[in-house]
């Protein structure tokens, strides 16, 4: 399959009026704005979207006003998560039906599976559809993790084009890369915005990066200054961005992404319940660093 993941690619949030309804004029307002600060993909329906809270039918809204505002300018790579196979079959329909260039399939929540079962998972999905399948690892939310050996023979598979590892643990990024370099149309993305440096050191091909929503021009560098050779200007930028990370484990993921586009000035809402928003102390704290980062 001649599609390919790389670059930096916001898993972008979902904008919500006060009453919980998808605010599509802010929505593309962030594709606009995204695109314009460089990265290189879109990722709506994401943790950081909070695909969780979202009617299929608001799913279909949400990945028809990003395909269309994009217009083809970048990637749109769209969430189909469920616990069930069949579930993802269904929102892979959905995801067809809006054009999207993509789909990240998370593995499923709740039960536990075997390495088997995991492969059966993302074989039986793969064989179901022809868009190129990125699966998602994000083990701290999960507890389930898609072992090397076991994205090593998903790798094989035509159309599963890569693997997003959320897991913060470097030697599981590492054995990603290190199991499927010989793999041309395979990618790894790291999903842990402290480690974009030293993931591309590694030879990840991009991240998919949650303060990419606040920092995107910032975020972006990482990866264009090193693809460039600029090493010391991407692992500044890496420094730059690492403590607006840490400050996302302030309250409950991912109200520091949307507090952030708040005080940028943009109206995105609350995440939905029961996620609550942060605390006073909290916001000042956030306002602070993004001083710092001239992002306000």
């Amino acid at each position: 399959m001649a599609f390919r993941p790389y670059g930096i690619i916001p898993p972008i949030i979902t904008p919500t009026t006060k009453e919980g309804k998808i605010n599509e004029k802010v929505l593309r307002q962030l594709v606009n704005k995204f695109i314009e600060e460089g990265v290189h993909g879109l990722f709506p329906l994401g943790t950081t979207g909070e695909f969780y809270a979202f009617t299929e039918d608001e799913m279909k809204r949400i990945l028809f006003t990003v395909v269309e505002e994009t217009g083809g300018r970048v990637p749109v790579y769209a969430g189909a998560n469920h616990i069930t196979t069949r579930g993802v079959i269904e929102y892979l329909k959905v995801a067809k039906e809006a054009k999207v260039d993509a789909v990240s399939v998370l593995t499923p929540m709740f039960i536990s599976q075997t390495q088997d079962e995991l492969y059966q998972y993302y074989k039986s999905i793969a064989e179901s559809t022809d868009l190129p399948i990125i699966i998602y690892n994000n083990t701290p939310k999960t507890n389930i993790n898609v072992t090397p050996e076991t994205i090593a023979r998903l790798a094989d598979i035509d159309n599963i084009v890569g693997v997003k590892d959320s897991t913060g643990d470097m030697t599981n990024t590492e054995e990603y890369i290190r199991l499927t370099r010989d793999k041309e149309n395979f990618g790894v993305l790291v999903g842990r915005d402290t480690l974009i440096y030293a993931g591309l050191c590694y030879g990840a091909v991009g991240a998919i990066a949650s303060c990419a929503n606040i920092a995107p021009k910032l975020t972006a560098s990482i990866y264009n200054k090193y693809t460039e050779g600029d090493l010391v200007g991407a692992l500044e930028a890496q420094y730059d961005l690492a403590p607006l990370r840490i400050l996302c484990n302030m309250g409950t993921f991912p109200a520091v992404i949307k507090e952030g586009l708040v005080l940028q000035g943009f109206d995105v809402g609350k995440c939905l319940d029961p996620i609550q928003e942060l605390k006073p102390e909290e916001k000042q704290k956030l306002k602070d660093q993004l001083k710092i980062l001239n992002l306000i």
